[in-house]
């Protein structure tokens, strides 16, 4: 079942008049009504933040597990509740203003589709999608809806990566040839596909939580609530969770668009889950803030990233007393692994920008940027200084609960027509193909994946099965 299918059998007809982007149309002093589709887990972190703006009114409320609902709803009661997204939508596309998406990968893009046709504002959490081509269509509806969107990586906006961003494309360590990243979180499953079937608990509406996925039975802790990243038919593994937060700064900052390669080394497929431990190499093409060609290293599972000329920082023993006032008062406000990578230890994830004078660290997250020449940290604050007084900046801000609010506030003021999204469809379903193309690279282990991006096709044909999904009629 294609995605046009799909959308004709909920009953959504594109529409052929442009209708405006946001609330252009509500007038001043109203609220932006807002129905969330996914209320657990993050999906719950999600409600609790677009609602602490101001000009937000929750009208409704989806989600296939009853529990969550009765969560969500003691917070929000005034709003309708529904286990089916595709109900909720066709009911209340008069009510809603913008849609909020924040479920299982595998639901993101037949969600998101479903939406934008009847000209909704979107806000869907990260990866994207779960396939390429539902990225680019996406993309393709956004833009030919004139649409806000935001993808919900909610880092994009935090003060540390954007500093970071602006450091590098202001020069600081030169052109960057590779950039190595990292997470030693373990979204794989290397184990066998359980067998049988466990009972439905009562508050789980299991075929809605499927939905187009392949249908399969139940069992109790492997897929609700927590450990569907793991598997192949719902998530996108380790490199579509943490990969997508860790990737979009440098990819950000260095301007790239789709790789021209991919190799993935990790063991061979299982066809249920996806491998524990994955380095994947990307090969970009240059930009003007990088070499010719730009090598991206990816590493994660237990133990990543393993030791690398370019991941060595500088030890304590070796450090000198060279650490000026002025980056000692920054010390105050960094974290302790900034502090341990300091003392020559990586940070347990982040990135390491390679450039021609010299090297970049940025950990993650909410820790500052280090900059590392011949071996010796080099003090960087008149340069931070600097950027940050020309985009004004201000001072670092070490609070996550209201870092983490301003993504999300964003988006809305967006709706409102008072702000302009910063990871709208355009920018996330290029970064989300890329991660997407190294997870299909992770079924054919050790091989070198060519990608032709105008086509959007693989050289290696029998890649190209992955690319799509057929969607189940549910």
């Amino acid at each position: 079942m294609n995605k046009r299918d799909f959308l004709k059998s909920a009953g959504i007809v594109t529409l052929g008049a442009m209708m405006p982007s946001t609330v252009w149309a509500m007038g001043k002093g109203k609220k932006l009504r807002t129905a969330h589709i996914g209320v657990n887990n993050m999906g719950y972190a999600d409600l609790k933040a677009i609602s602490s703006h101001a000009n937000v009114e929750v009208v409704g409320l989806c989600d296939v597990d009853s529990n969550a609902l009765t969560k969500a709803l003691k917070d929000h009661p005034n709003a309708k509740t529904y286990a089916d997204y595709r109900i909720m939508l066709k009911e209340m596309k008069d009510d809603i203003d913008a849609v909020i998406i924040s479920t299982p990968d595998h639901t993101h893009a037949p969600a998101s589709l479903m939406a934008m046709e009847l000209n909704k504002p979107v806000y869907c959490q990260k990866p994207l999608t779960h396939h390429v081509s539902e990225a680019r269509a996406m993309d393709a509806l956004a833009k030919k809806k004139n649409l806000v969107t935001q993808m919900g990586i909610q880092v994009h906006s935090f003060y540390d990566y954007k500093l970071a961003t602006l450091l590098i494309q202001s020069g600081i360590i030169g052109k960057v040839h590779t950039v190595r990243a990292w997470s030693p979180k373990n979204w794989g499953y290397d184990g066998p596909e359980p067998e049988g079937s466990d009972t439905v608990p009562e508050n789980l509406d299991w075929n809605l939580w499927l939905g187009t996925a392949a249908d399969r039975p139940y069992k109790e802790g492997v897929y609700h609530p927590g450990n569907w990243r793991k598997l192949l038919d719902y998530g996108c593994g380790t490199l579509g969770d943490m990969g997508v937060h860790i990737f979009d700064t440098p990819y950000n900052a260095l301007a790239l668009d789709v790789p021209r390669t991919i190799k993935n080394v990790c063991r061979e497929p299982n066809g249920f889950g996806f491998p524990e431990h994955n380095q994947v190499t990307y090969e970009f093409p240059g930009t003007p803030y990088t070499a010719d060609t730009l090598t991206w290293i990816w590493s994660d599972g237990p133990g990543a990233p393993a030791a690398h000329e370019d991941l060595k920082l500088p030890g304590s023993n070796n450090q000198s007393d060279e650490t000026s006032e002025k980056e000692a008062s920054l010390e105050d406000k960094m974290s302790l692994d900034a502090k341990v990578a300091k003392e020559g230890k990586l940070p347990d994830q982040g990135a390491m920008f390679i450039g021609e004078k010299g090297r970049l660290l940025l950990p993650h997250f909410m820790q500052l940027p280090r900059k590392i020449v011949d071996g010796k940290y080099v003090d960087i604050t008149d340069e931070i200084a600097k950027v940050g007084k020309v985009n004004n900046m201000g001072k670092p801000i070490r609070n996550y609960d209201s870092e983490g609010e301003k993504h999300y506030h964003q988006f809305v003021d967006a709706c409102l027509g008072e702000a302009e999204c910063s990871a709208p469809f355009s920018y996330a379903a290029r970064l989300t193909e890329t991660i997407l193309l190294g997870v299909i690279a992770g079924r054919f282990p050790n091989k070198t994946l060519h990608w032709d991006s105008k086509k959007a096709k693989f050289k290696e044909k029998e890649a190209n099965q992955y690319l799509d999904g057929k969607y189940r009629k549910f």
